[in-house]
């Protein structure tokens, strides 16, 4: 959906729509000026796993704990949201990075290798190249929809690396199979009256392990369509957000928009990642902050495997009035909870390091 939202907007935009643009990036531009005396404001390419990756910093005070992001998608980037979480750069330096496939870093030229492996082999080298960058022993580890899922591997296997971890639209894969969601879009659908849609899912059947990447993908965009408060989702944060993103240009859009449909392939991937088989045990602090109407990954199924955990210090929240995407759709509640719930956790162990 935000592939072909974003094509048309940009082949069909008149010119006063393009001026009223510009005029609404330079806002946006100087709302997100950094100009504390410890602050940090950077963002260039940077050489990870062999190809150059877009990486942007940005923070008011380097003292404060780093929040390293792992976006979604796969291939859909965070830095469109700079301006709505602007609020969170007084309290952490955040690290934003496109992975391979995504934003800035698909449209800079061949990606190499895509898969999951590979993606998790990025997010090491990116934990350590933030790491030296701003000099902290620890970073917390942010991970989002998708990147979640790469989040889960991460924070399991390099607990030496990372001072937290916060799910926010948790992804769980794996384990009993759980189909009210995919029968739920059914649903939507039928009530709609988009039987042809309907039926191309029945089709496919509720086994991910069994779609292809296009299918995976259709999915997705129907999955997203038929939800009410999802399509709202789009129209009022994430079409907004990239189309006036002082940080990108059309060319920059239509590279993120090209490189979601790239990713695909990766998405169907990761439906084989089984997230109770990788291992319930974690030794850092664990969060999950869940949209409490997340109709992609229902925030029942993310308690379960939240249950299911084992960690020094563990909490989950939900995220009210929030679908998919809660944490830029409601970014007030989630600077909250970092606040309340990990900053204190964070801030703790390193006095006590």
């Amino acid at each position: 959906m935000i592939t072909i939202a974003l094509a048309a907007a940009i082949s069909a935009a008149p010119a006063g729509l393009l001026a009223h643009r510009q005029l609404r990036r330079r806002a946006n531009a100087r709302a997100l000026r950094i100009d504390t005396p410890n602050g940090i404001s950077e963002a260039g390419f940077v050489t990870i796993g062999g190809i150059e990756q877009w990486i942007e910093i940005r923070g008011e005070d380097l003292a404060n704990p780093v929040l390293l992001e792992l976006h979604g998608g796969p291939g859909a980037s965070n830095t469109y949201f700079a301006n709505r979480t602007r609020p969170w750069e007084r309290h952490f330096t955040i690290v934003r990075w496109d992975m391979r496939g995504a934003g800035k870093t698909f449209g800079r030229g061949a990606q190499g290798e895509m898969s999951f492996d590979q993606l998790v082999a990025d997010a090491l080298e990116v934990t350590r190249y933030a790491r030296e960058r701003l000099r902290q022993d620890k970073v917390v580890l942010l991970a989002n929809s998708f990147g979640s899922v790469l989040g889960l591997r991460l924070a399991r296997n390099h607990p030496e690396l990372y001072s937290a971890y916060v799910g926010a639209d948790q992804n769980i894969t794996g384990g009993e199979r759980d189909d009210n969601a995919f029968c739920a879009v059914v649903r939507r659908l039928r009530d709609d009256g988009k039987h042809s849609a309907a039926a191309k899912l029945e089709d496919m059947g509720p086994d991910a392990t069994r779609w292809t990447a296009e299918q995976w993908g259709l999915h997705a965009k129907l999955a997203t369509s038929s939800d009410p408060m999802l399509t709202q989702v789009l129209k009022k944060l994430i079409m907004p957000s990239m189309w006036f993103s002082p940080q990108h240009r059309l060319r920059d859009l239509k590279a993120g928009a090209d490189g979601m449909k790239s990713s695909e392939r990766i998405g169907v991937e990761t439906v084989d990642f089984d997230a109770w088989r990788d291992g319930t045990r974690f030794e850092l602090p664990f969060f999950i902050f869940q949209g409490e109407h997340d109709s992609l990954m229902p925030a029942a199924r993310a308690r379960r495997y939240f249950d299911d955990i084992q960690a020094p210090h563990k909490e989950f929240a939900l995220i009210r009035d929030a679908n998919h995407f809660a944490a830029c759709w409601q970014p007030e509640q989630f600077l909250e909870l970092l606040l309340t719930r990990v900053r204190p956790m964070v801030t703790r162990t390193a006095m006590s390091a």
